[in-house]
């Protein structure tokens, strides 16, 4: 008698238990690792647009602004433009030059502010000089911080006095990572 090549039933639902076990413990981590990507994303997607803010002022030799889309909000996570604001509304309007526009975050990506002004800014500015300013008056410095939280995961931009940007994680840093306006 000839013993025919293949597998069982048995062996194939052994193979189907032990893949479902590994497949059950890796995806709480696969999970963890997509999160802290993402986030990571945001975060550099706002770093980026802050330093294409300061690049743009430096370059223009005057004052470009960064502020939510959202008209009524301070929130950041309704996404951002890079704008040159020729009205003083720190506003993104239609006839205003519009250098960049990122669309909202994911709704479990949130981010919070501090500045040195105490209230939450609405926007970030930057004079010729590549500095952080206040939209009244290019001379006012204006610095702080934007945390942005995604789970367990956290980030904080962390930008100072001079107008340069920091990333940093406030998990692995600890009081490194604290804001600059504290």
């Amino acid at each position: 008698m000839k013993r025919r090549a293949g597998i069982t039933l048995i062996e194939l639902l052994i193979v189907l238990v032990l893949a479902s076990i590994l497949l059950g413990v890796a995806a709480p981590a696969f999970q963890q690792a997509l999160q802290r990507l993402r986030l990571q994303a945001a975060t550099a997607d706002l770093q980026a647009a802050i330093d294409l803010t300061r690049s743009q002022a430096m370059a223009r030799g005057g004052k470009v602004m960064m502020a939510p889309l959202d008209a009524g909000s301070t929130e950041w996570q309704s996404g951002w433009a890079v704008f040159i604001d020729h009205n003083g509304n720190r506003r993104p309007d239609a006839d205003e030059p519009l250098l960049y526009r990122h669309d909202a975050l994911r709704d479990d990506i949130t981010v919070t502010s501090r500045f040195t002004s105490g209230n939450a800014p609405t926007y970030i500015a930057y004079n010729a000089a590549g500095r952080t300013c206040s939209a009244a008056s290019s001379l006012t410095a204006r610095w702080g911080t934007l945390s942005l939280k995604q789970g367990r995961n956290a980030r904080n931009i962390i930008i100072n006095m001079l107008g340069r940007v920091r990333v940093c994680d406030p998990g692995a840093e600890g009081s490194a990572c604290n804001s600059v306006a504290d």
